[in-house]
């Protein structure tokens, strides 16, 4: 999933935000993790509940989730949850993580056997003890800037009123309804959460009045304006270069307009959508008449809710549907969840897990509460067989059940405390019934889900101890140990995957772990940045569980490590999760998870949005079955000269890195190294020779710096070029005034009339771009830099900078095609001159340049100063508004928003699938695919598409389908091409027309004939090793050749691939 720009912050008094003293009590505990004894430890965080600015090291991916606002009004909160089995230490891990003030955990009861299923900060050596007061130390490591203390004492009304959240995951219905009524008349926002098996269950009461400021989070939108009618309601159209995206009810402002500036920064207004491009607003008919430009942009009005109590919801209650499939369940969940707390009431305990008479005398009081209930809250009719499945399960703790409620509850945890998105309002209910055995009517033995004393009881509770058994014996390869990653291996470790015998999990990631990571990557604590995050998870939850066989590693998936990841390896395998963030490894591991046929499990984030992807061979389509349309480019000659919004010009930033800091140095250096570069470099296309040239020309002779003073003098100069002289020849060429040949201005709609800049020492910006500039090139050839500001402008004052006068006969490209047509001549007399100028490559034989990678994440490399001062300055000269340095880094660094949140509640997601797989469920509508967006909320499941069916004669077949061909024959001798074209013919009336391996072409019905009679009596592998120059590896055992065929009518047919065994 790509990334998508930051909203913009907003302002809110912190009045709405209550503070209270931290109650203490002789049940209370509370722990402050070490620190070194200056202010800020080593690892640049500060102790816990430390009043700070927010850490933009630690917090970045999520700061463009939330925003600085939502985040500062997150760190004045005091948030009480109340019970730490499973659901209770998720919610309170990614509460933790995102960073409030305080985080209070509370339970009175001890650690027992069935807690340790998905209770991930429990041990074994933990039973017996307090939950909360044994789960305390290992929370407060997660993030010292927040304050984690233990209370094993009573929720009375004075104890809750320190708190803006509370949190109830465990309590009888009684003691929520206590809790709930002080909460709300108090003004304390309160979530519930519960988890029984495979269901759960969400309430919000955040109060009757509660401002939302942003329902969405989505970037506001803007559009360009091409004309503005006087009405009474005055039509506004926008340019037709991009749909303007609004909805009517919508609220929009507007800038820039020429003529009816009565608009412009006028208080927001509301809109109705009368198509694509065009809405009507206000009475504009006394306005001044309309002459050109303008920007409309979208505005976010705070939204006021009301949410009834939970007495009141209980009655009448307000459903969120998380499966349209699902459309009467949620109403039946709502009345056997407090059918539980009453059977629970009587009996002191839940039914048993899978008792018949137990889930006959829970569906008896299920009707008995549904008679007494008036309402919308009374069932017309019970659907029995439902909430005999709550009575059976009702016993069961299941971890991914818990992260995906968990995932949920914290976020609305974090919506109380921001006003940031929309709240759950007010009843969520989830069930994943689709993980039980997929014949109707099976029906486990109590005996067989009976307690054992074991760490897996609450998941026996469910499936039984045969599962378990399954469960350990898996062989599992894990791509990736980021945020996914490691929210899986935590659900793998509790889960019991690869636990026993035969079983392993291989985990493979590449990357070290950064200060950055540890906002959402839970495993990892601040002493592990720049240890490897593969091995660090690993040792981690073998402190869940003790019993999970890992093994890590530290490679990247592709071609490379095939030699690693073979065939063995593969058909070793039981599944294969992928936790990467790149599309390219992605597509790699579902193809080869398509050619070993092995199920692939899918997932990915952004921000609050959330996807599963089940892959299942024979079954479902393949991950690459369907792509996302790609990113819209930005024209080049939008770039180059005509920016109108402050991505083009950090684009254009980014440009400047590359081609200054990185690709000079790096062809300056093969043309050193590489004696065929100068061959290669003229065989390019069109005026690209030219280009490359002249950049080592530069970088060997014009511009090598051989001191600091040299290197601010370039950059001062490089300064000049850019913000100075290249804007004055650009308004030489086309004057503000000039006109198109249909007698329009030339500088209007999406092209802003430039101005040029004059440098001053004083400006901080323009000393900032030349700091970065020059310590950037200084690094480049190895000169020493410097960071004294005053020195640095000392030298400024001494620097030399030519006169300019823009020249007339300079062409400037108005459109890309201008562009392209110009770039496909070339200047051959320069070109000579060039190769007989640049400096010979022995003479040079000691100079070393370094080519520069761009690295958003480090403060101190002068990467993002260059980008936020470079395309600041530009977006000066354009008047666009600027970009501070962390919506810079978002849009530069193609930063990709993320949350704990949301990982939390999509692994939970792809666990639930990973179940079903263990358990060789074979329909397809077993599986479930699913969509979320936290923010909204929404939810949508659907079940995977099956693989598309194609034929040839009467064959159907599918992407998972192949031809299976021995290359060695009964005589131990290999099939030649002749022999191979033959078998199609005799033994699937196919004729091959084209025959290829990669890219390597075997053989065409079109080759020369003295070619072909040489081919066809070699064996396939020697044609294969002879064609594409490489030698076949030991490892390889199969080859994979695609073929064009004909059939006998002589008619072109699609048909599979074809997997050649050679060893």
């Amino acid at each position: 999933m790509s990334s998508s720009p930051l909203s913009k912050k907003r302002r809110v008094s912190e009045s709405e935000t209550k503070t209270g003293s931290n109650c203490s009590s002789s049940s209370s505990v509370r722990t402050e993790l070490p620190c070194t004894t200056s202010s800020t430890p080593a690892n640049g965080m500060a102790k816990n509940g430390s009043e700070t600015e927010i850490d933009e090291g630690l917090y970045s991916r999520q700061l463009y989730v939330l925003g600085h606002e939502a985040m500062k009004r997150m760190q004045n909160s005091n948030v009480l949850i109340s019970g730490m089995r499973g659901l209770g230490v998720e919610i309170a891990k990614n509460v933790i993580l995102a960073g409030v003030k305080t985080v209070t955990v509370h339970d009175s009861a001890a650690a027992e056997w069935r807690d340790l299923s998905s209770q991930f900060y429990l041990r074994e050596e933990d039973l017996g003890k307090n939950r909360a007061e044994t789960t305390q130390p290992r929370l407060a490591e997660l993030n010292s800037y927040v304050s984690v203390s233990a209370y094993t004492g009573a929720l009375a009304e004075e104890y809750l009123q320190q708190f803006q959240v509370v949190v109830l995951t465990n309590p009888s219905l009684e003691e929520q309804l206590k809790i709930a009524e002080v909460c709300h008349s108090k003004g304390i926002k309160l979530v519930i959460a519960d988890t029984r098996g495979l269901f759960g269950q969400l309430f919000c009461d955040f109060g009757e009045e509660m401002i939302v400021l942003d329902p969405n989070g989505e970037q506001p939108l803007s559009a360009m304006i091409s004309m503005i009618t006087k009405d009474g309601a005055g039509v506004i159209t926008c340019l037709d270069e991009a749909r303007h995206g609004f909805e009517s009810g919508d609220y929009v402002t507007f800038t820039e307009i020429q003529g009816m500036t009565e608009l412009n920064n006028c208080e927001p207004v509301e809109i109705k959508v009368l198509g694509p491009y065009t809405f009507s607003i206000c009475d504009t008919s006394s306005f001044s008449d309309y002459v050109r430009g303008g920007i409309v942009s979208q505005v976010k009005m705070p939204k006021k809710i009301s949410f009834k109590s939970l007495s009141a919801s209980l009655a009448e209650p307000e459903l969120v549907l998380t499966d349209f499939a699902k459309f009467e369940r949620p109403g039946q969940l709502h009345l056997g969840f407090q059918a539980l707390h009453q059977y629970q009431k009587q009996h002191g305990r839940v039914p048993k897990p899978w008792s018949q008479s137990d889930a006959e005398e829970f569906v008896s009081l299920c009707k008995s509460l549904n008679e007494s209930l008036t309402g919308s809250a009374k069932q017309e009719q019970l659907d029995e067989g439902l909430l005999k499945k709550l009575a059976y399960l009702a016993m069961g703790d299941l971890a991914p059940v818990n992260a995906f409620i968990g995932g949920l509850a914290a976020q609305e945890v974090m919506k109380a405390c921001t006003g940031k998105f929309m709240p759950i309002m007010q009843w969520l209910y989830f069930d994943a019934l689709e993980c039980l055995s997929e014949e109707e009517g099976v029906m486990l033995s109590e005996e067989e889900c009976a307690p054992r004393n074991c760490r897996y009881d609450g998941q026996i509770a469910v499936f039984g101890s045969k599962l378990q058994e399954k469960l350990s014996k898996q062989r599992y390869f894990l791509v990736g140990a980021g945020a996914i990653g490691c929210e899986l291996l935590k659900n793998f470790a509790l889960i019991g995957l690869a636990s026993g015998e035969g079983g392993e999990v291989i985990v493979t990631d590449m990357d070290t772990i950064e200060k950055s990571n540890l906002n959402r990557q839970f495993l990892f604590r601040p002493w592990d940045v720049t240890k490897m995050k593969s091995d660090t998870a690993a040792a981690a939850v073998k402190q869940m569980n003790p019993e999970i066989r890992i093994t890590s590693h530290q490679n990247r998936v592709g071609p490379d490590t095939e030699r690693v990841y073979d065939d063995d390896f593969f058909e070793g395998l039981d599944g294969v999760t992928n936790a990467l963030d790149n599309v390219d490894a992605r597509m790699y591991m579902d193809r080869r998870c398509v050619y070993y046929r092995k199920p692939l499990l899918e997932s990915g984030t952004l921000g609050t949005k959330g996807n599963v992807q089940v892959v299942i061979p024979f079954l479902t389509e393949s991950y690459s079955s369907s792509q996302d349309p790609p990113e819209k480019s930005i024209p080049i000659c939008t770039l180059k000269n005509f920016p109108n919004a402050i991505e083009h010009t950090l684009q254009w930033a980014r440009d400047e890195f590359e081609g200054l800091f990185k690709q000079p140095a790096e062809n300056a250096m093969q043309y050193l190294t590489d004696p065929k570069f100068l061959e290669r470099t003229l065989k390019l296309p069109g005026a690209q020779p030219l280009e490359v040239l002249e950049a080592v020309y530069k970088s060997l002779v014009t511009d090598c710096p051989r001191s600091w003073e040299d290197c601010v003098a370039w950059a001062r100069n490089h300064w000049q070029c850019q913000y100075n002289n290249n804007i004055r020849q650009l308004l030489h060429n086309f004057p503000p005034e000039q006109l198109t040949s249909s007698g329009a201005p030339f500088w209007s709609g999406p092209k802003r009339c430039p101005h040029h800049l004059e440098f001053s020492t004083s400006n901080d910006l323009h000393v900032d771009y030349i700091m970065a500039s020059a310590n950037l090139l200084a690094k480049t050839y190895g000169v020493p830099g410097s960071r004294d500001r005053a020195a640095l402008v000392k030298i400024l004052d001494a620097v030399h900078v030519p006169q300019f006068t823009p020249r007339s006969g300079v062409t400037i490209h108005v459109s890309d095609q201008e562009l392209q047509n110009a770039n496909s001549s070339t200047d051959d007399g320069r070109l000579e001159e060039l190769k007989s100028l640049l400096p010979k490559s022995d003479c040079l034989s000691k100079f070393k340049l370094t080519a520069i990678d761009f690295e958003k994440d480090d403060d101190t490399n002068f990467h993002m100063d260059f980008i936020v001062a470079a395309s600041n300055l530009r977006a000066e000269n354009y008047d666009i508004p600027p970009a501070d340095r962390h919506k810079s880094k978002l849009i530069a660094g193609k930063i990709i928003p993320a949350i704990a949140t949301t990982t939390a509640a999509v692994v939970g997601l792809v666990c639930l699938e990973l179940f079903k797989i263990v358990q060789g469920h074979q329909k397809v509508e077993s599986f479930k695919n699913g969509f979320m967006n936290l923010a909204l909320p929404f939810f949508a499941f659907s079940e995977p598409i099956a693989a598309p069916t194609h034929k040839y004669y009467e064959k159907d077949w599918t992407l998972w389908d192949r031809f299976e061909v021995k290359g060695l024959q009964d005589d131990g001798k290999e099939m030649t091409l002749k022999q191979f074209l033959d078998y199609f013919k005799n033994e699937h009336k196919l004729e091959i027309t084209m025959l290829s391996q990669g890219v390597s072409m075997l053989y065409s019905f079109f080759m020369p004939p003295a070619k072909l009679k040489e081919r066809l009596s070699q064996p396939m592998t020697e044609i294969v090793t002879k064609v594409s120059k490489k030698k076949l590896g030991k490892h390889v055992k199969a080859l994979v050749f695609e073929l064009c065929c004909n059939d006998d009518t002589d008619e072109d047919v699609e048909v599979p691939y074809v997997r050649y065994t050679i060893r």
